[in-house]
């Protein structure tokens, strides 16, 4: 299912966007936006096609479908080992709009949000959209211990949240249970929302296990709101589907309300709703392969950066990107993401403040959720440019 003969480059450059295949040159590579270059499991199209065929395209409960609630309330019970309730959760156009709601929904003007340095932009930009203040929290891509220390002496009288990115990106760190347990318990002490974005949780790599923030215990569940996605897992993108899932019903109805839903405003497909119930319901084994394919891609791609000069890249626990350090070129993220799409032909995502925030200068990130022969030959051209 994960050969390079099983990826339709011509599709792709038609369809794949946002600093994708559709968006490069010909002749690029573009190793960029998180977004899988093989086609989703065949379950999925079937059962979009089998919902259409009737060519009915009602509108549906502003909550979501009950076969979408049951089959994601599910999901997190049995694979997340959160007690979730259908009732307590509902789907959204995306987990970035889910991250969005979340923010709108706890943070009023002049609050504080903690996020980590680096993680990816959304965080901050939720935040400031509702007139918050983004306050970093820097966890290096390193095997330096997280300071709880400093984690604790940012919070304030003005912090509310605690923006969680597990596993992170683009770091690729998998958060212990143990140090959930803390962050969870800071969470508690002073009062804080704990925004848990799980988009890339079923993206792990052996021994590496991963802990849901909500399932460590009831007292923790009562401070966290999970998002997630159907992107990184099945290839979804472009069904922009997500969902959010409180932990009880004062909070669901604060994010219900913030989310526009029952306006119509706002609200999400229910095409994409069918495609989820049966990528959750069906497509394990699709599942399976892909995390299996990109294991052995994180390693490929990781002893490949380290054999450049220049170059240090730690094997992510999780998530399909590699973040690489590229201090030792003597190069900023600018240049060398600059120098590889002119001259190696491959597009990287560089460090930039405005990405990952400021603890991502030095590091450029590229996603490895293609082929072998695809990485093999970005990996020969970045060599041959150094």
């Amino acid at each position: 299912m994960f050969e390079n003969h099983t990826i339709n480059f011509d599709i792709l450059k038609e369809r794949a966007f946002n600093l994708r295949w559709a968006t490069v040159p010909e002749g690029v590579i573009p190793l960029t936006a998180a977004d899988p270059d093989f086609p989703s499991a065949p379950e999925i199209a079937e059962a979009m096609i089998r919902f259409t065929k009737d060519r009915y395209l009602s509108y549906g409960p502003a909550a979501g479908l009950a076969s979408f609630k049951e089959s994601v309330a599910r999901f997190f019970q049995e694979k997340r080992q959160i007690p979730a309730s259908p009732d307590l959760l509902f789907p959204v156009d995306s987990a970035a709009f889910g991250i969005y709601v979340i923010c709108k929904a706890f943070l009023k003007a002049g609050d504080e949000a903690i996020i980590f340095d680096p993680v990816d932009f959304l965080f901050r930009y939720s935040t400031e959209a509702v007139a918050a203040v983004a306050v970093p929290f820097a966890i290096p891509p390193t095997d330096m211990p997280v300071d709880f220390e400093r984690l604790e002496q940012l919070i304030s009288n003005k912090t509310k949240m605690i923006c969680l990115c597990n596993p992170l990106n683009p770091t690729g760190k998998v958060f212990t249970r143990e140090e959930l347990t803390r962050i969870g318990a800071l969470a508690v002490k002073h009062n804080l929302i704990i925004l848990s974005d799980e988009i890339w949780s079923d993206i792990i790599f052996k021994p590496h296990v991963f802990t849901s923030m909500a399932s460590i215990n009831e007292e923790i569940r009562s401070q966290t709101v999970t998002v997630t996605g159907y992107s990184k897992s099945y290839g979804l993108a472009g069904l922009r589907i997500g969902t959010v899932l409180a932990s009880n019903a004062a909070h669901y109805e604060r994010l219900f309300e913030a989310s526009l839903h029952s306006s119509t405003i706002h609200g999400a497909n229910v095409l994409s709703q069918v495609a989820v119930v049966a990528a959750l319901d069906e497509c394990g084994y699709w599942l399976d392969g892909f995390v299996s394919h990109l294991q052995q891609m994180r390693d490929l791609i990781t002893t490949g950066l380290n054999s450049i000069e220049g170059f240090h890249c730690k094997a992510p626990e999780g998530c399909y990107v590699a973040f690489a350090d590229i201090r030792g070129t003597g190069k900023s993220s600018a240049e060398i993401a600059e120098l590889l799409f002119n001259e190696a032909k491959v597009s990287v995502v560089p460090g930039a403040k405005q990405w990952f925030g400021q603890g991502a200068e030095g590091y450029i990130r590229l996603s490895f959720a293609t082929s072998e022969a695809v990485i093999s030959e970005a990996l020969s051209r970045i060599k041959q440019t150094f």
